[in-house]
């Protein structure tokens, strides 16, 4: 199993989330560890599950993508890379707005916690063969990393918009989009010139 795109793959993914935790952080009056868990969780949970629904989707046609999975990786996590960037540039500052709220609404939370894991549906299909997780209990173990690095990542994120305000978020798609399409480009390297393909 290659450890390393898993985690790479994960940091990335979680950048979205991140970044709207950090925003998160930033517009509310009093965080709380509370305030912060509720946010990782929610996030961690759509991150792990959607990943995981991307690979039944994926193994429906099987056949089809293993013979073309690094070419699929290639595309999708450089597609998914790229328009992470270009939103982070095109994205207002969260903090330009001024408004400031006591908490979060659950359906809030819940319509972020979606809308932030949509890219990790796509990444769910070719997620196996990106990193080695040719069995049900290793793809169990790959979305648990990556909604696990999520949640932390969050959790942390929170703190840091309360700090530092909304400086960080973007910067951390921008780093996030940069390692989707390193680890796109990497798959399909080791597949056509180290893997036989």
């Amino acid at each position: 199993m290659d450890y390393f795109s898993l985690a790479g793959i994960a940091a990335g993914l979680a950048m979205d989330a991140f970044a709207a935790s950090i925003s998160n952080g930033a517009v509310t009056r009093r965080v709380t560890p509370w305030f912060a868990l509720k946010i990782a969780f929610c996030f961690g949970l759509f991150q792990a599950f959607m990943p995981m629904l991307g690979w039944l989707v994926g193994k429906a046609g099987e056949s089809v993508i293993r013979s073309v999975d690094h070419w699929i990786a290639l595309f999708l996590l450089s597609y998914i890379g790229i328009d992470t960037i270009v939103k982070a540039h095109q994205k207002q500052k969260c903090g330009e707005t001024g408004v400031m709220r006591d908490n979060i609404p659950l359906k809030t939370l819940i319509l972020l916690a979606v809308a932030t894991s949509i890219d990790a549906l796509a990444a769910g299909i070719i997620l196996p063969s990106a990193v080695g997780a040719s069995t049900v209990g290793l793809m169990v173990f790959s979305v648990s990393v990556i909604g696990a690095i999520t949640a932390v990542l969050c959790f942390f994120g929170v703190y840091i918009g309360k700090k530092f305000g909304c400086v960080c978020s973007d910067k951390a798609e921008t780093i996030g989009g940069a390692v989707l399409v390193i680890i796109g480009v990497k798959i399909f390297v080791d597949h056509m010139f180290f893997g036989g393909g």
